[in-house]
């Protein structure tokens, strides 16, 4: 195959085909299939869309990314972080669900693809490196305990609020848990139950599947969703009726602040961005916005209160033959001789538009049939500049969960892996996916390790693991309509709780102590910071600059004595070792650039103070890897300083690179040919001889003089 088509095509290198390898692609992607059908479900509620947009990230970005990444094993699609990063991206754009929010998931797809698709085609990938594996640690562990945390409500089958603060929203959760819906509660823990017990006892089994098929055919077979319609004109007694209309009216304020915000935010940053504009209007409309969020603030605590003086009532409904409601009364005021259903209802998702009589426990629902949509991803030029760094922030963290999970895997399948042609691959499937209505994808970690174990030889596995989604989508999604809400909030703790990994931060702290508080801070400000996870990361991240920063501003700077091999060692570990009155041998570990020039040029001068006889002063250069213009100017004036004080600055064991700018810019020729040496042995034998019989009983030197 020639190797300019591989280059862009890098799925010819497929072919041919043997039929052994077919026949074990096509098992690990029907295997993998079995998993990602309803993990893809469960992540796209955690990413605040409706289930089955899950499906719809589950198909052609999982093939694209197959077909133009590196690696024969990588499964790509709807993850974990990623979808919890959307989530908390956009839920201060718009509200989880709506149709703006899914339409900003959509155009979030779209600039993540282009992102990481720029970054592969001008091979960019050591990018990635700026995000630190302690800072990943960090963030990864923060984001585990927050995706596990934010499904609890789900299991325990009780609302919980979303607002700028996420402890906030968990304690006001918890202080439901006195309303815990016992079938909900029963449905997710037997999905748990299955999930942990089949992963311990039968691991080659798909326990995702089995506990999502026993569930669901629990859920239909006992009737568990038990919901009915019903409207405000239903309700018989005037007294639940005020009460219902009060709540009504109070989320319709709720509604009208928000499209009013929305609008007034819009106009805002039209002005701001206008050239000619009114610093006084802008500085009222910022009032004005202030005083909607204050107003909307005091009518979701009303609404919150109304919901919550709601949720203890039980009521029950009177049906015509057919079974439709005729009225509805609370449980204790039913009147005799009505036909009343054998179900109590609880007043749930209360709104605008009205409630909705729930019965038993929440389930998926129905899914609509067929493929999605394909059209161009709406684009939403005032929400673009918030998006950006969102996308950044995804881009990176998402292609550095794939590319370590490729990796890993290419260390034991003996792969090649190319980062930038997997950026390429990873920005192509989002890039395709935004056009047929995914969400940001990257690769899974468990499900490409269920590929590789079952048998999965080339990409080709993931291509048959999109045309098994393929199938679902058209015929299989009725099927799912009795999944319980439950089990998908146990399908993504199950799947997080493997993230939670306290020993790799420990591990980080005994490397580096630097590293440790990068782990620990990117940790606590994460969940600090929750549900705005791109702030803690960008924390930690920044965090672990500044301290590489700080390392390299003062690296280590060894006086050396003469070991009894004969090599130069440190003082600080070998205090006993000769020296020299005459030569001051000083190692220098680390580049010479703006950051750090000052303090070798402080080392320098505070060891020919300590030493005030010396005469020459002798730079092993064996670490130094680079050398900017700051430290070319600075050694310079140094050399010049050192040679009006009568001391000698000699280097010796430098490398191209430094040479190569020394030359270039004349300092070679300042410090002199004779005063650089390609190693320590021949720098100090040079200095010997020109000390002469001054130091004939120096025990510093390895050579002695005249021989």
């Amino acid at each position: 195959m020639p190797a300019f088509l591989t280059k862009f095509l890098p799925f010819l290198r497929w072919f041919p085909m043997k039929g052994d390898v077919l026949k074990a692609d096509f098992m690990a992607g029907l295997t993998v299939a079995l998993v990602l059908i309803p993990q893809s479900m469960a992540y796209a509620q955690l990413a605040g869309l409706p289930a089955y947009y899950g499906l719809y990230a589950a198909f052609l970005p999982v093939a694209v990314a197959a077909l133009w990444g590196s690696s024969s094993q990588l499964g790509t699609g709807p993850v974990a972080v990623v979808s919890l990063l959307t989530a908390s991206s956009l839920a201060v754009l718009a509200a989880p669900g709506s149709d703006q929010f899914i339409a900003l998931a959509i155009m979030l797809a779209l600039l993540v693809g282009i992102i990481q698709l720029l970054l592969g085609v001008f091979k960019l990938g050591v990018i990635v490196n700026f995000l630190s594996h302690p800072v990943i640690v960090g963030f990864t562990n923060a984001a585990a305990i927050i995706i596990a945390l934010s499904q609890v409500s789900k299991l325990f089958g009780v609302p919980m609020g979303r607002s700028e603060h996420f402890i906030n929203d968990i304690v006001g959760m918890l202080t439901l848990i006195g309303d815990t819906h016992l079938p909900t509660l029963a449905m997710g823990a037997l999905a748990i139950a299955i999930m942990w017990g089949i992963k311990k006892y039968v691991p080659r089994l798909p326990g995702v599947l089995i506990a999502v098929v026993v569930t669901t055919l629990l859920s239909w077979s006992i009737g568990f969703e038990r919901n009915a319609s019903g409207s405000p004109e239903q309700i018989a007694d005037p007294e639940l009726r005020a009460v219902v209309q009060q709540g009504m009216s109070v989320a319709q304020r709720v509604d009208d602040l928000n499209a009013q915000i929305a609008r007034k935010t819009a106009a805002l940053k039209a002005a701001q961005k206008a050239a000619d504009a009114d610093n006084g209007g802008i500085v009222q409309m910022e009032a004005e916005l202030a005083l909607l969020r204050i107003d909307l603030r005091d009518a979701e605590a009303v609404l919150s209160r109304e919901k919550a003086g709601l949720r203890h009532l039980q009521v029950v409904r009177s049906t015509d033959a057919s079974g439709a409601t005729l009225a509805i009364y609370p449980a204790d005021k039913a009147p005799q001789g009505a036909t009343l259903d054998e179900t109590r209802y609880r007043l749930s998702k209360l709104s605008a538009n009205g409630f909705q009589l729930m019965g038993g426990g929440a389930v998926v629902g129905a899914i609509p049939e067929g493929l999605p949509s394909v059209q161009v991803p709406s684009f939403n030029l005032d929400a673009l500049g918030s998006l950006l760094s969102a996308a950044l922030v995804i881009s990176l963290v998402g292609f550095m969960e794939a590319i370590s999970i490729a990796k890993a895997v290419a260390a034991r399948t003996r792969q090649r892996i190319d980062p930038n042609q997997e950026l390429i691959g990873q920005g192509l499937a989002n890039v395709v996916g935004s056009f047929t209505q995914a969400f940001p994808v990257s690769g899974s970690f468990s499900r490409t390790a269920v590929n590789m174990n079952a048998g999965a030889r080339t990409g080709m596995a993931s291509v048959i693991t999109a045309l098994i989604v393929l199938v679902a989508l058209l015929f299989l999604t009725p099927l799912l309509y009795h999944l319980p809400q439950a089990v998908l909030a146990a399908i993504i703790i199950m799947a997080v709780v493997g993230l939670v990994n306290f020993k790799a931060v420990k591990h980080a702290w005994q490397a580096s102590r630097h590293d440790g508080i990068a782990a620990g801070v990117t940790f606590v400000s994460t969940l600090a910071f929750a549900p705005h996870l791109d702030k803690g990361i960008m924390v930690g991240g920044g965090l672990a600059l500044g301290l590489y920063l700080y390392r390299t501003m003062s690296p280590r700077v060894a006086i050396l004595g003469r070991y009894k091999d004969g090599t130069l060692r440190d003082l600080r570990v070998n205090p006993d070792l000769p020296t020299s009155k005459h030569v001051v041998a000083i190692r220098f570990d680390g580049s010479l650039y703006f950051a750090n020039v000052a303090y070798f040029e402080d080392a320098v001068l505070e060891a020919v103070s300590k030493n005030p006889e010396a005469k020459y002063i002798l730079v092993v250069g064996d670490a130094i890897n680079q050398l900017d213009a700051s430290g070319e100017e600075v050694i310079h004036h140094l050399v010049e300083r050192l040679k009006s004080a009568g001391v000698t600055l000699v280097f010796s064991g430098l490398k191209k690179q430094v040479l190569d700018v020394m030359r270039a810019t004349g300092l070679y020729d300042t410090i002199g040919q004779d005063r650089i040496f390609a190693t320590v042995d021949q720098a100090v034998a040079a200095i010997y001889e020109q000390l002469g019989e001054n130091a004939a009983d120096d025990l510093f030197c390895a050579v002695s003089p005249g021989r």
